[in-house]
């Protein structure tokens, strides 16, 4: 049998080999639309091998052909957006394992169907971030991993591009959550351990705790009743918006501190003095539930086993046996005469006998002014417990106490004011006589040691703050406020002191 001689031809629209006046073997064939360009190999009429198709606009594939279709590996290249692909094909679509390039730097490598990324593959987005596991129809679905740009990271469940499903996420903070999942929120059973401290093991819902404390309580009223020298503690509770104890929750840090009432000053009838003593004050009050604002009194905790008393120092000492010997009867303005014997909730016995407890550790070496606060309790099951509180003594010059004293002698002063027809002297009289109190005031504060460093019985005010660092979720709960009463030292009786005395 004859061999088919191929042979040559040219024509308008195509050059290359022809067999019995049919396309075969290599030729170029230039559509009549002018737009397509193909360069390759032919079989019996039909782009067939390998060869390339190239457009007008500069795109082009390049790969293989199978009866006049693109059909096995090859190489795309759409000029008008960048993107590049090198794999598979069929029917000149998309279709099985390949690799795919954008101009915006976003490169997949995995699995087609038929122009989408469908099956496994890994993503690398414009903005840095993967993704590993399974897509279908162009979007994450399955089970997959994700590596966010700001150090998150995901694994999990997924659907159509949303978390959905069961699924862990290690945020760049060191915080974890492994639990249920929906519309990329946690929603249902979960588990967060908060980079603070803070776990939470419950049910969410759009990303938050279902259970989850939304205020600080603390647990015994608005009022709370001790006695000098005393310790006493404070109990505070977490609890959700429906007012029940959040158990779900635990290591969230609080912070327990003390603070006294501010004077309420009219500056139309407040002496100058006065007004200059609140000036001095460069705390910002802090408002109050109670309708009245506040400003730091300093707190601390009873510390046992500490230093014996030193001789040397003075001052304190002299405090110390002045609060034993009777300063402690100076009533506050701020309660009432009459009300001391109702005192309750003290921590401890009280600590008589002595230098007072409370002062302990601030004789030897330590600072006056230099009481450490109370250590901060983080929450266990929705509770936690500040134990052995006492107020310290003030710092020198304090000058709330100041402005209770001033107050009290403006009061007690009595008013030998004579009716005349020269109101102008007599005023002049009664400012010169505020002014000559004030002067001496100071220096009298100055020359008492039990008004100057001694707690005084009267009204404080208990603030319990969440100061949980960073905060959870990013919202710190409200501080809570309680009135703190504090009354004068227990005693003994007259008759023991009597009995006492008589051994003696």
């Amino acid at each position: 049998m004859a061999a088919v001689k191929k042979q040559i031809r040219n024509s308008r629209y195509y050059s290359g080999e022809v067999t019995n006046l049919t396309r075969n073997g290599f030729g170029v064939y230039v559509y009549p639309n002018s737009f397509f360009r193909y360069e390759g190999e032919w079989s019996k009429g039909e782009k067939h091998g390998h060869g390339k198709l190239l457009m007008k606009d500069g795109s082009y594939y390049e790969g293989e052909f199978a009866h006049g279709e693109i059909e096995g590996n090859g190489s795309r290249f759409w000029a008008k957006t960048g993107v590049s692909y090198s794999g598979q094909f069929s029917g000149g679509e998309l279709h099985g394992c390949g690799v795919m390039q954008k101009g915006n730097g976003e490169r997949y490598k995995g699995e087609f169907s038929y122009g989408l990324r469908d099956g496994n593959g890994f993503l690398l987005d414009k903005d840095g971030q993967t993704y590993e596991g399974s897509f279908h129809q162009n979007k994450r679905h399955g089970e997959g991993q994700m590596h966010y740009r700001n150090g998150d990271q995901y694994e999990g469940g997924w659907l159509l591009d949303q978390q959905q499903g069961h699924g862990v996420m290690h945020f760049g903070d060191g915080s974890v959550y492994e639990g249920q999942w929906r519309n990329n929120l946690f929603n249902g059973q979960g588990t967060m351990i908060h980079c603070s401290g803070i776990i939470y093991e419950g049910v969410w819902t759009n990303g938050r705790p279902l259970g989850g404390a939304s205020k600080v309580v603390i647990e015994g009223g608005d009022v709370l009743e001790v006695f000098q020298e005393t310790p006493f503690c404070v109990e505070v509770q977490l609890q959700t918006e429906a007012g029940e104890k959040a158990t779900g929750e635990n290591g969230r840090v609080l912070q327990i501190s003390t603070a006294i009432r501010l004077c309420d000053l009219s500056p139309s009838t407040t002496p100058a003095s006065l007004l200059k003593m609140m000036e001095d004050i460069k705390e910002t009050p802090i408002p109050t539930p109670f309708g009245f604002q506040v400003v730091s009194y300093p707190l601390m905790e009873r510390a046992f086993g500490s230093q014996v008393f030193i001789d040397t120092a003075a001052p304190l000492a002299v405090a110390a046996v002045a609060a034993k010997s009777g300063s402690a009867q100076a009533v506050s303005p701020l309660l009432p005469e009459g009300e001391w014997e109702s005192g309750s909730g003290s921590d401890g016995p009280p600590l008589v006998g002595g230098t007072p407890s409370y002062l302990d550790g601030l004789y030897a070496g330590q600072e006056e002014d230099s009481t450490p606060p109370p250590a901060n309790q983080r929450v266990e099951e929705g509770q936690a417990k500040f134990q052995n509180l006492l107020l310290a003594p003030p710092p020198h010059d304090f000058i709330p106490y100041q402005l209770m004293d001033e107050l009290k002698r403006n009061i007690k002063k009595p008013s030998n004011r004579a009716p005349t027809d020269r109101p102008g002297l007599s005023q002049d009289k009664n400012s010169e006589r505020r002014s000559s109190t004030g002067s001496c005031f100071t220096s009298n504060i100055k020359k008492s040691s039990i008004d100057s460093r001694s707690v005084r019985p009267g009204e404080y005010v208990i603030m319990v703050k969440d100061v949980t660092n960073p905060p959870f979720q990013g919202q710190t709960l409200p501080p809570a406020f309680a009135l703190l009463r504090l009354f004068p030292a227990k005693t003994k009786s007259k008759n023991s002191q009597t009995d006492k005395t008589k051994s003696k």
